[in-house]
């Protein structure tokens, strides 16, 4: 093995031309020559001994060799390493640690509100900004790039670069105007939902996902007539009467207006396991631990109580 080290702009490169599949889209994404962009490749290649594409020629896309994959992975892993390396000095330099940036979702937010209360009157100099995450992959990413500093998030899968720490389910609930048959009663099973008019959410989501593929094996078959990643929206729909929701407790737990009722659901459904998160290699600022604990020392909300 050559003993050179690889620069890290090599590296930006390989990943660069690896996730565009051309040299030439990634000489044009990164500023370079496409021969330059041949070289730092070749460069590579020779330090290490390895091919790391597949060259068809011509207008075919360049893909990676078994080998050149192993490489990619830990070149997105040193990557990640260097930017976060950048943000805690930054941090550091600019003394933002009063700074804490936490990645939620919609479901996730409105947990925080107490534990945010008490962090403020136990650091009032603290700034919080709360930062939307598209998904649990993309929390992990913001969270081993030194982006955000502590996630609370919906299924979250084991990752190497992440602690992770259950914290409880997200019940499954349904949420019916109360002029609805299903407002009668205040349980029932998933058969009830059998060609009734839903709101949901969009199917990127896993758990809406996971939830539809439920239906579909127990040929469950619900009209959807309006999706959106809102869960005020879905409320208001269903306020509206335009049809019920199938959600978590977590976004069923206030609800807009007293026409809604809340159903619980009696089946085994696929579980919305909420969890705290943080980079496992990154050093936690005291205020992120204050707040891990006040949130761990939140009580679920009660399905049957909600009722």
């Amino acid at each position: 093995m050559n003993e050179e080290l690889i620069e890290a702009r090599s590296l930006t490169t390989l990943v660069t031309v690896a996730d565009l599949g051309s040299f030439r889209g990634a000489a044009r994404t990164l500023g370079y020559t496409q021969s330059a962009i041949s070289h730092q490749v070749a460069t590579i290649e020779r330090k290490l001994g390895v091919t790391l594409f597949v060259r068809p020629g011509g207008r075919g896309k360049i893909t990676l060799t078994p080998l050149g994959e192993r490489v990619y992975q830990h070149a997105q892993r040193v990557l990640a390493a260097s930017q976060a390396l950048e943000a805690d000095i930054r941090a550091a330099v600019a003394g933002e640690r009063g700074t804490l940036r936490i990645g939620v979702s919609q479901s996730t937010c409105a947990m925080l509100a107490k534990p945010l209360a008490q962090l403020r009157r136990q650091n009032p100099g603290i700034e919080v900004s709360l930062i939307n995450a598209v998904t649990a992959e993309a929390l992990v990413q913001q969270l081993d790039q030194g982006q955000i500093d502590l996630g609370l998030y919906i299924n979250v899968d084991p990752d190497d670069r992440v602690v992770t720490m259950p914290l409880f389910d997200d019940t499954w609930m349904i949420v019916a105007h109360r002029d609805h048959p299903l407002a009668a009663s205040t349980s029932v099973t998933l058969d009830a939902l059998d060609g009734t008019n839903m709101i949901a959410w969009h199917q990127r989501w896993r758990a809406q996902a996971n939830l539809e593929r439920v239906w579909r094996q127990r040929g469950i078959r619900p009209r959807i007539v309006y999706r959106t990643d809102d869960n005020l929206m879905i409320q208001r729909l269903v306020a509206a009467g335009l049809g019920c929701a199938c959600i978590g407790i977590l976004s069923a737990s206030e609800l807009l207006e007293p026409r809604l009722r809340r159903i619980t659901l009696r089946d085994e459904l696929p579980p919305r396991t909420l969890a705290l998160c943080h980079a496992r290699n990154r050093e936690l600022p005291a205020a992120v631990l204050f707040l891990i604990d006040a949130v761990k020392r939140l009580t679920p909300p009660d399905p049957g109580r909600l009722v």
